[in-house]
Parts: C-alpha cells; structure tokens; sequence
C-alpha cells in the first residue's frame, strides 16, 4: 500500500541522473540548457553559487549545504558567487574546454582555488506522457536551506556518500549515487509539500489532513467505485464540506481528480502493453470498455487502441533520430 506522493513517483517511473561531481574556481559561469520532462537539481556540497532562471531573470543564491531544484527543465545560469559578472559559457563548451569525459570530477574555472565550489549536479525524469498536478504546479525552483541539517542526519550522510560516489570507478557506485538522488529528491517535495505548498493551489491538499486521507484512500485503490461521498468519508467530512474544501485547495473537482488520475495509470499501461485494454480499463475502475473508451478519448483526444498504436516500440523508433 503506497502513500499518494509514493504512488504517483512509482506509476510516473522516477529515473535519477547524475551528471557529475564539481570543482569550480573563480571566475567561472555556464548556462545550462532546458530540457524537456525533467527536474534539475544542483547541490552545494561546498562553497556557494549562483543560480539564475533565464525565462524570469529570477537570480537566488545556493550556499553550502542548500539544494536548488528546477522542477520543469528550465534553462539556468549557474554562476560564480565571487564574480556574478562572470562570463556564461554554454555547458557544451564548458565540458569541451575542461576534458571532462564523464568520469571523474568536473574541474574548470580560473586560478582563484582558495574559494572552491563543489556542485552534485543531476536531473531527475519521468516516464514518457507522464503527467500530474503535483508536478505542473510546482514553482520556477525550490530552493531548500541548510538541506541535510532540514531533512536530518541520515540526509545529511546520504548527500555525503551521493559525493563520494558520484563519478567513482567503484563496483556499483553510480548505482548508489542514483538511487540516493531519487531519494533526494522524493525527500525535497515532502519537505516542500510540508512546508511551502500551502499556499499554492493545486499542492495544499497534499498537505491538508482531511484531503490527504482521501487522496491516499483514493490512490491505495483507484480501480474500485469511487464518489464524492466516499471520498468524503475517507476524509472525516461531509460531502458538501469535502467538495469545497477540495475545490479550493486542489484547484479541481474531487471526481476530475479521480479521472485525470485513473486516465494517466491507463496511458502508462497502454505505453508498456502489459495488458489488454479489457483489463486495463477494469484496473482504473470502468466497468465495460466503451465506457472507459469513452472518458479516455473525452481525456486525451484519442481512443485507447489509437494511442497505443501511437506509442507502439515501432512508432518510436520511427521518430527517434540518431
């Protein structure tokens, strides 16, 4: 039985990647460029930078120790927290002019090594057409102070070790080191959720105790017949009250909730194709095909055969370029 966050990250397939471990020395800047269907992540292991988001011109500062997180992609400069005027090189050129051939630390920058900055840079991702509100309403960046001291000591040595394996030619250590980031990262939306989501639509109900239950009575067991008073009940409300207070807080209706969610697992079992459609649609709680055909197609545009057919291993190798 999964608690909803775990249950959306394991449905949505949460891959970490790590790109490598830093060694930067003023003056030193690089843009990073956006990528599509990824969260970026950079933390300070030592030393301090500058982060600053492209599309809002939105610049914070990440000292030692703080976890910045880039939830859509974005591109971003990380700079230089001596020199801000430093010049921006693209990544690309960066790697080029370092030599860093993926193994290793990336070492680059000027000859100023008495103020060193060491970054664990990696992005997280998820399973193609994976979608869900937790994700869409995130902000530009989620910056965590102090992180290992905040999420507690076995953080605090999990980010250590994520360092000392990070680029090793250790028997499993790259392994280790994205397994640990997943960890981070499921670690930052908690603690995010926690603390900071309350006040954005879309987020607070994960955070609320009353939608919370519903939503992890809801996501415990999506295929069975699922109302408005039921959820209700899960959450210690009356059906009225329920309603509102999870318009309000979810930014949608409890049973359109439902529907984007159930809709999503059938895509990601459509994707791998496991499973007849037959079974699929009673999995997510339809209880004859047209049915499900129906609120599928209303949901994505497509019937369900029609968007297997689009995501068949075929078709994608016909627009994979190489």
């Amino acid at each position: 039985m999964l608690d909803p966050l775990s249950d959306i990250l394991t449905r949505l397939t949460l891959n970490g990647t790590l790109y490598f471990r830093t060694a930067f020395t003023p003056p030193w800047g690089i843009a990073v460029p956006a990528y599509e269907n990824v969260a970026r992540f950079h933390f300070a292991h030592r030393g301090d930078c500058r982060v600053r988001i492209c599309s809002t011109d939105t610049t914070v500062t990440v000292a030692q120790g703080d976890l910045i997180i880039i939830p859509h992609g974005a591109a971003h400069d990380l700079i230089c927290g001596r020199h801000p005027h430093s010049a921006v090189l693209p990544l690309d050129t960066v790697l080029e002019r370092s030599g860093y051939n993926g193994r290793g630390v990336l070492v680059y920058g000027g000859d100023a090594d008495d103020h060193e900055t060491q970054l664990i840079c990696g992005h997280f991702s998820l399973a193609p057409r994976a979608s869900h509100m937790l994700f869409d309403q995130l902000p530009d960046y989620i910056l965590i102070r102090n992180y290992g001291e905040h999420a507690g000591r076995w953080m605090d040595t999990s980010l250590r070790l994520i360092a000392d394996e990070v680029g090793q030619d250790r028997f499993g250590g790259d392994l280790i080191a994205q397994k640990i980031s997943e960890i981070l990262f499921v670690q930052a939306l908690r603690t995010f959720i926690e603390t900071d989501a309350a006040a954005r639509v879309g987020l607070a109900g994960f955070a609320d105790p009353h939608i919370s239950r519903a939503l992890a009575a809801f996501h415990r067991d999506p295929g069975i017949t699922w109302t408005v008073e039921g959820l209700a009940r899960a959450a210690g409300q009356s059906r009225t009250g329920f309603a509102m207070h999870f318009s309000r807080t979810m930014g949608l209706a409890p049973m359109e909730y439902v529907t984007r969610w159930r809709i999503q697992i059938a895509q990601q079992d459509l994707i791998a194709r496991t499973k007849p459609i037959t079974d699929i649609a009673r999995d997510v709680g339809y209880a004859s095909d047209s049915a499900f055909a129906r609120v599928f197609k209303r949901e994505t545009g497509q019937s369900p055969a029609a968007f297997r057919n689009d995501h068949s291993p075929t078709r994608a190798l016909e627009h994979t370029s190489f």
